[in-house]
């Protein structure tokens, strides 16, 4: 790989990973803000903002935005998470001139046209709605909210319907002077691109940028709990989590070991107790959430009103379990399944543009591919199991939702814990 970075004088990262044997170019810009910069009252801002920057600019109209990048065959998209906001696209390399303009137009020149924030407003909540109906979806924003109380990382990236309908045009336009500076942003590519070429668009497509403002980012602040919400669904959802690591804590590839013998994959001790040997569940599955100061490692599952009941009980054990002893071949296996994840990554130019962007936010350099798979490897059986130990000791978070009346009480499933 031939990676390159160079900081522009408004502060603005532009990095590049060139691949020779592609004819195409994903880029982007990744901005250092989302839902957990955000006042309980402008709970959404970020998701919102990441919609009507495609609503129009003084030089485009959305239609103008959509039929620019179609006409000559490429995409373009964003996403907003708890900690970052992306707008990227996809085209062939000799269009790279024009999604670099068109990213840069809707970041700094955005009109927020009063009635397309009006019908935008309108969609999200149609979002927000569609995400309630939707429990295995909805169950780790309440997971999220129990882990959290009261605080921003605790809050929905979408927000709530009352809290999207009120916000106006000027609300908008400060959040995103106040946040989309030179600063906190980071241009990648990666691709069929040359990094001088990029860098030059960039220094002219990025001159108007507003001056940096350090973000307001609440600090994390683990608690544990438990939401429960009865609900006439034909299975119960269930998550039990715990308080995890952040990105630089030395425990973080120990996590992702301890995340994929758990229940990473279908030879993971839940998948193969769960469903296999019990046929309790057809979803069972464990995840890992880092943050810059925190993080969360918890397993979910899905199964009927019945099985529950049996269910609970299981997963406590299978957690206990992983902090007396883990076996040689498991820790292999993990390894390999998160090894061969990264490298099959470095096949996609979506992959790896994103990989270098998130990296130059999270730790302000890239990493290189060796150095992770050394972490990777360095990571055994005492290091997992010690982690495991250390996770338990937090408090615990609960979130069900479906019927309910056989899921056992926090208290009952804290003692199964130990905890």
């Amino acid at each position: 790989m031939t990676i390159t970075v160079t900081t522009l004088e408004n502060g603005l990262r532009v990095a590049t990973d060139f691949m020779e044997a592609i004819e195409s170019v994903s880029l982007g810009a990744w901005v250092d803000v989302g839902a957990r910069y955000e006042s309980a009252d402008h709970n959404g801002i970020s998701h919102l903002l990441e919609h009507m920057a495609f609503k129009g600019t003084q030089r485009r109209s959305a239609f103008d935005i959509a039929v620019e990048i179609e006409n000559v065959g490429g995409q373009i998209n964003a996403y907003t998470s708890r900690e970052h906001t992306a707008y990227y696209a996809k085209v062939l390399h000799e269009d790279m001139g024009l999604a670099v303009d068109i990213i840069a137009d809707i970041l700094q020149h955005s009109v927020f046209d009063p009635e397309e924030l009006k019908r935008e407003q309108q969609v999200i909540v149609q979002e927000i709605s569609q995400a309630f109906d939707t429990p295995d979806d909805i169950i780790f924003d309440y997971f999220q909210a129990a882990a959290y109380p009261t605080q921003a990382l605790g809050r929905p990236v979408l927000g709530r319907a009352e809290v999207v309908r009120a916000m106006g045009r000027e609300t908008l336009a400060g959040f995103m002077r106040g946040n989309y500076s030179g600063e906190r942003m980071v241009l990648a590519a990666a691709g069929r691109v040359d990094h001088e070429h990029l860098v030059a668009l960039a220094r002219d497509a990025f001159a108007e940028l507003p001056p940096h403002r350090p973000g307001a980012m609440e600090a994390a602040c683990y608690a544990g709990g438990d939401w429960r919400e009865e609900r006439d669904l034909e299975q119960v959802h269930v998550v039990l989590g715990f308080d995890g690591v952040s990105y630089d804590d030395p425990d973080f590839y120990a996590a992702s070991v301890l995340s994929a013998l758990l229940g990473g994959g279908m030879s993971s001790r839940l998948f193969q107790e769960v469903r296999e040997k019990r046929g309790l569940a057809y979803t069972i599955s464990s995840f890992t959430a880092s943050y810059k100061d925190g993080g969360l490692l918890g397993v979910y599952a899905g199964t009927g009103e019945q099985e529950v009941a049996e269910l609970i009980p299981v997963l406590c054990a299978e957690l206990v379990k992983v902090t007396a002893e883990v076996t040689e071949a498991e820790i292999r296996r993990a390894q390999a399944q998160i090894r061969a994840g990264l490298l099959m990554a470095l096949e996609s130019g979506a992959s790896r543009c994103e990989q270098l962007a998130r990296q130059l936010l999270v730790y302000g350099r890239v990493m290189p591919v060796e150095e992770i798979l050394a972490r990777v490897e360095g990571v055994d059986g005492a290091a997992v199991t010690q982690l495991a130990k250390r996770i338990l000791r937090t408090p615990l978070t609960c979130a069900a939702l479906g019927p309910l009346e056989r899921v056992e009480s926090f208290g009952h499933i804290q003692d199964r814990l130990g905890i």
